[in-house]
């Protein structure tokens, strides 16, 4: 059986990142400017740790912003491996990105709020590397778009894991006692945290244990 990955999110620190390696964590996620949500962090200290995030290991960068000139220029200055886009571009395309970027992976965030995710899902899927299924809503007026610590319908998660050829990434509410669950109803490819593994906002290693273990004793 396959092993599910873990991507720790709201990495907030050169510490934060070592610790999260230690435990297997196969992606680290650094969240740079957002309209709302945890784990913010300046670009100087998201450059500063994508440097230090050993080969093998993949640099997230979620970004909100939805210009494509602008995402290409915030990952040249930061240097990640792999961009989150966490909401829909409308200045550029998916293609635009991958010319400008050769090499670097691209995740787009699918907010499950309902059925029409699922249509959202097949229609992106052809033109990204992985999809990430989280519990954000970007048709509020302070758009919320991760880290909210909701979980949503994973039925809904696993009709679209089913439906899309790429891996996908579940995020939204995981935690310890729940994360064995999500992976037996979802099959993911991956399961991402923030605040799930978080005591005052900073990286709890009893909890990352508690987690790291319970996704090793669920293969998919």
């Amino acid at each position: 059986m396959a092993i599910t990955r873990i991507k720790i999110c709201c990495i907030g620190s050169i510490e934060e990142a070592r610790l999260a390696v230690r435990y297997g964590a196969a992606a680290l996620g650094l969240v740079s400017a957002m309209p709302s949500g945890p784990g913010v962090i300046g670009e100087d200290l998201i450059a500063e740790i994508a440097a230090i995030i050993p080969p093998g290991v993949a640099s997230f960068l979620l970004t909100s912003r939805q210009s494509v000139g602008a995402i290409i220029e915030q990952q040249r200055r930061l240097r990640v491996n792999t961009l989150q886009l966490v909401d829909e571009l409308t200045d550029g395309t998916y293609a635009d990105l991958r010319a400008a970027l050769p090499g670097v992976g691209l995740v787009q965030v699918i907010h499950v709020t309902g059925e029409e995710a699922l249509d959202r899902a097949l229609a992106v899927a052809p033109h990204v590397d992985a999809l990430l299924l989280d519990s954000g809503n970007p048709n509020l007026r302070v758009k919320e778009l991760g880290g909210t610590g909701r979980r949503h319908d994973w039925q809904i998660s696993r009709r679209i894991v089913e439906a899309v050829v790429v891996p996908v990434f579940l995020a939204g509410g995981l935690r310890p006692d729940n994360v064995a669950e999500a992976i037996s109803t979802v099959w993911p490819y991956a399961v991402d945290v923030c605040s799930g593994v978080r005591s005052d906002g900073h990286l709890d290693e009893a909890k990352l244990a508690a987690f790291t273990a319970a996704v090793r004793g669920k293969g998919v």
